[in-house]
């Protein structure tokens, strides 16, 4: 992957996260089970330092 392609996953990805996150927010006032979403922002979490290390080794 080329450095801009990585920038672009990782905006999309920081997009996706603050999304759920949001989500998880209007979920928890209405006591709703939020284990899934906690799942995808923890999957989210790893997928970023992983583009964050690519993205240090392409610099």
């Amino acid at each position: 992957m080329i450095k801009k392609e990585i920038e672009a996953e990782i905006a999309e990805l920081k997009s996706d996260y603050i999304r759920i996150q949001g989500d998880l927010e209007k979920a928890t006032s209405f006591g709703v089970n939020t284990s899934k979403g906690e799942k995808q922002l923890i999957q989210i979490e790893k997928q970023l330092a992983a583009f964050n290390r690519k993205l240090e080794e392409a610099e």
